[in-house]
């Protein structure tokens, strides 16, 4: 199974207000393992950075001047997300936005039902506890001494950890099945062991049968 772990930045809070995405990040997962490949882009969005945004991950109006829009590479990132799900930490914000500049371009949106909402999971999992991303890295001792700014990226690298723990996979798909090599080949081993059964012969049984009777009556009497 193919998974996409996305995560946008952006100009500002919400799409009503204009706003538009300058970064975005996706990891490919295949059974929960990284496979190398990744989707990454920043992006000119054709207004200015508001002061707010500016401080959650530092892109200035000078540094996205010069990057591709959105239309520039809107076809290579469907391509890479296509038929697989996407695993997003606050999916409403990042597919909210993703589906404004999709809109914009007159393309198709991207289905909910593709989307698996990490901060869902989490908030049904650990009700009243802090469930940020920062919050869930330290409930599972993931490192994220890295993660200063938000950035695409590293933030899709913490949630890949954070999402194999929010859904009890603690360990690669690959050591499950070494482990059930192991089992099944002990299973053999124990089904090909046999002791070897001797039968009595009607004379043995016999003799047996008056030792005991022998030895009984000398200790009772």
């Amino acid at each position: 199974m193919k998974e996409i772990v996305l995560d946008t930045e952006t100009t500002g809070l919400s799409v009503k207000d204009g706003h538009r995405i300058v970064e975005i990040g996706c990891i490919e997962l295949e059974n929960l393992i990284p496979t190398k490949k990744v989707f990454h882009c920043y992006l000119n969005p054709e207004r200015k950075v508001s002061e707010s945004a500016l401080k959650v991950h530092g892109y200035t109006d000078e540094f996205l001047s010069d990057k591709k829009k959105f239309i520039d590479i809107a076809d290579e990132f469907l391509k890479f997300i296509d038929g697989k799900k996407i695993v997003i930490h606050n999916a409403e914000f990042d597919i909210g936005h993703l589906n404004n500049e999709l809109s914009l371009i007159k393309k198709g949106k991207i289905s909910s039902a593709n989307v698996i909402d990490t901060l869902e999971i989490a908030r049904n999992k650990y009700p009243g506890s802090g469930n940020s991303l920062d919050a869930l890295c330290k409930r599972f001792r993931v490192d994220n001494s890295r993660r200063e700014k938000h950035t695409a990226l590293i933030d899709c690298e913490l949630l890949s950890k954070v999402y194999i723990n929010l859904i009890d996979q603690k360990e690669p798909i690959f050591q499950f099945q070494k482990n059930q090599d192991k089992k099944e080949e002990l299973n053999s081993s124990v089904n090909n062991y046999s002791k070897k059964i001797i039968q009595l012969t009607k004379s043995e049984i016999e003799n047996h049968s008056k030792f005991l009777k022998k030895n009984l009556k000398k200790n009772f009497y």
